[in-house]
């Protein structure tokens, strides 16, 4: 029983992880045909419609202090999502992930004063560079609209841990989630639709938006929830840091996207100074909704 105790948080935590990636991953293959904002705007919208079904938040009670911390939190939820399926549409899946994820990196780095975590952050610029290509091909070849969307995603990313963190002492965890949803999905609704064609919002469609909303949103965000309740805050911290991993196994079986060595050998590096980083933090960062 007590193997089976410690065993279950953690194969949440993966499950969690797979379940985002491959959300990603179906994402991009919708990316190219509906474009990035609408989307994210059926992402977002259904995902907060699920959550407000599952969760039924309390409005009530909660200061003006509480209420702008869900603002900016639905804000960087909405630019994060945006962002980051922008560069979808330009950028290979495990190279996106991978650049964003220096956001969150940097972000712990910064927050901690160990000098093996800024060397960390350091070794992962340079994976970064690796994964971008900047390495093998000519200056002009490469995708810079894409990777500055990523770095940006990257940042938002950094800003959402930020922001949740806030949320977190006004609010019960899926409560403000929950309500920060409904913030991101009215910012990016009116703009998604705006720019979406109806034509191509077919039935089959609308199954695979439905089932990005579950993939990166509900279904993470709740096994996340329970994991916590029993998983060491560092070992958590470790296990997200295979999300780039991740993402390339899902870029490679969903989209069948191949990285070349050099690229693999960015990954791995930026994987391993997020272990080391994400391994000696005291408590856990939430998991990126991308």
């Amino acid at each position: 029983m007590g193997l089976q105790r410690r065993a279950t948080p953690l194969l949440l935590v993966v499950t969690s992880i797979v379940s985002v990636q491959l959300g990603g991953a179906l994402a991009a293959t919708l990316v190219p045909v509906l474009g990035a904002l609408p989307t994210v705007a059926l992402r977002l919208g259904l995902g907060a419609a699920v959550l407000l079904l599952g969760t039924r938040p309390q409005v009530r009670g909660h200061d003006r202090a509480g209420w702008l911390a869900v603002v900016a939190f639905g804000v960087a939820l909405a630019l994060m999502n945006s962002t980051f399926y922008a560069c979808l549409a330009r950028l290979p899946i495990g190279v996106a992930v991978t650049i964003e994820f220096l956001g969150p990196l940097a972000l712990a780095g910064a927050l901690s004063r160990r000098l093996v975590d800024a060397l960390s952050v350091v070794a992962a610029l340079v994976g970064v560079v690796l994964v971008s290509g900047a390495v093998t091909a000519p200056w002009a070849e490469l995708d810079h609209l894409g990777i500055g969307l990523a770095l940006a995603a990257g940042a938002c990313w950094a800003a959402y841990i930020l922001c949740s963190r806030q949320v977190g002492r006004n609010f019960p965890a899926v409560d403000g989630l929950t309500l920060a949803m409904l913030v991101a999905a009215t910012l990016v609704l009116p703009l998604g639709l705006a720019q979406a064609d109806p034509a191509a919002l077919t039935p089959g469609r609308w199954g695979a938006a439905l089932g990005i909303a579950l993939l990166s949103s509900v279904i993470p965000y709740s096994l996340e929830l329970l994991a916590l309740r029993d998983l060491d805050a560092r070992v958590f911290g470790v296990l997200l840091s295979l999300e780039p991993a991740a993402a390339a196994t899902a870029g490679l079986l969903v989209l069948g996207q191949r990285l070349d060595r050099l690229q693999i050998s960015g990954m791995a590096l930026v994987v391993a100074a997020s272990v080391v980083v994400m391994s000696g933090r005291s408590a856990p960062e939430p998991g990126a909704p991308t």
